[in-house]
């Protein structure tokens, strides 16, 4: 976020893709993607492109890091060398393992880890095409995998981002308000109990901007929660 003002990212309310400052891109999501996990989704949101498996949960090895309290949510985030313009290097970097960590501190507070103790719960998310935002599209289809595999929770977990470009505070910013904006600020709610369960924020904003960012994040996602309950929904007709 280089914060160059210069780019004009927004004019007469309208931003580059023709949104105006408060509206979602379009967003798509599927169930049950993948045979092989007990379960998986697709979201493509944007331009990006993401699908999430859950295994578990099962015991977990080595035994030395089990608790035997409650099941581990362990999330691994990644981005295929091939999701960028710039080819990306294979493998974990210190992004991809700083999103997994606080992806899985987010996804544990809903999770029913009591009811398994000394396993683990493994939730996969790859990132096929990136374009900004991967992290709350990455936790939002990470939470839908999670419930298509029956994995008790107490609640949902949804993602959505707000940010500043050109001193307007907008709605879930696109690839080049991410890269040429002054602030980005995204979110994970518990729609039902409205808790906050992740919350970062790259750049500056005043105490107002602040708050008015972070208002509209939580609304965000709340549409994308909607969102959410119809695809599950859909999936369950499906199956019956």
């Amino acid at each position: 976020m280089s914060g160059n003002t210069d780019m004009k990212l927004i004019k007469n309310g309208v931003r580059l893709d023709g949104r105006k400052p408060e509206e979602l891109r379009e967003i798509k999501m599927e169930l049950g993607v993948l045979k092989r996990p007990q379960g998986s989704a697709y979201v493509e949101w944007g331009k990006n492109k993401v699908i999430a498996a859950v295994y578990g949960p099962r015991e977990l090895h080595p035994k030395f890091m089990q608790n035997p309290t409650k099941a581990v949510v362990r999330y691994t985030y990644n981005m295929a060398p091939f999701s960028v313009d710039d080819r990306k290097r294979p493998g974990p970097d210190r992004r991809s393992v700083e999103i997994s960590k606080i992806s899985s501190e987010a996804l544990t507070a809903v999770v029913e880890t009591e009811d398994y103790p000394n396993t683990v719960i493994d939730v996969f998310v790859e990132v096929l095409q990136a374009d900004a935002g991967t992290r709350c599209a990455a936790l939002t289809c990470a939470s839908l995998a999670l419930a298509d595999a029956g994995v008790p929770m107490k609640d949902m977990v949804v993602a959505c981002a707000a940010g500043k470009i050109n001193d307007h505070i907008v709605l879930d910013l696109g690839k080049e308000e991410d890269n040429f904006g002054q602030a980005d600020v995204p979110v994970a709610i518990t729609p039902l109990s409205k808790d906050i369960v992740l919350l970062q924020m790259d750049g500056k904003l005043t105490r107002d901007e602040y708050s008015k960012a972070l208002n509209l994040a939580v609304d965000g996602a709340m549409q994308v929660y909607e969102m959410m309950k119809k695809t599950l929904i859909g999936s369950l007709n499906r199956k019956e």
